[in-house]
């Protein structure tokens, strides 16, 4: 099985059970691959959204029914969960809608939002809604990195043997300085 068969029969699915976990990377690749004419992009983008959306859902629903009793067996979470905590007392719609674009709380918030008594309702909507901004946002910011890097690789393309001269030229540079200065005698 080639590449693009790999990507065009699993890259929907990829997307979506990275997603459900945490999965700004893997819907940057889908945008780019998307931009490459692997994948669709509305298709990538409701992947993302669904996976984000139903891990979120499940953290929640953790929290709300196991909340405090997870959360004492998790000792690096203790220490963001005062920070989320304070942050959700201030913030709530605010948080609920953007944490996903919170490096490092992405897992543990939607846990504590379950666990600090929201209700279902309303977090399900403003989660819904900021999954699909931020579905949109990763997902188009992918398919441009890929716009960026297709012209970047045109570019190099023209200076290619340039650049080869170029580390050719400093990987003998530093094997001559190891011969001759830096080996042991």
């Amino acid at each position: 099985m080639s590449l693009e068969q790999l990507v065009a029969t699993y890259g929907y699915a990829a997307i979506l059970i990275g997603t459900f976990f945490e999965g700004e990377t893997i819907l940057v690749v889908g945008g780019f691959l998307a931009h490459r004419g692997y994948l669709e992009l509305p298709w990538v983008i409701a992947c993302a959204f669904a996976g984000t959306l139903l891990g979120d859902q499940l953290y929640f629903y953790l929290g709300r029914s196991k909340g405090m009793e997870l959360l004492e067996r998790r000792p690096r979470w203790q220490a963001k969960s005062v920070q989320v905590l304070e942050l959700l007392r201030r913030h709530q719609v605010p948080l609920i809608l953007g944490f996903r674009f919170l490096y490092g709380l992405r897992t543990i918030t939607p846990f504590l939002i379950g666990a600090s008594g929201v209700a279902p309702l309303r977090y399900t909507i403003l989660n819904a809604a900021g999954s699909a901004v931020w579905a949109l946002a990763i997902g188009i910011a992918g398919y441009v990195l890929g716009q960026a890097l297709q012209t970047l690789l045109e570019e190099i393309k023209r200076y290619e043997l340039w650049i080869l001269a170029a580390i050719a030229g400093t990987g003998a540079a530093v094997w001559v300085r190891y011969w001759w200065v830096d080996r042991p005698r």
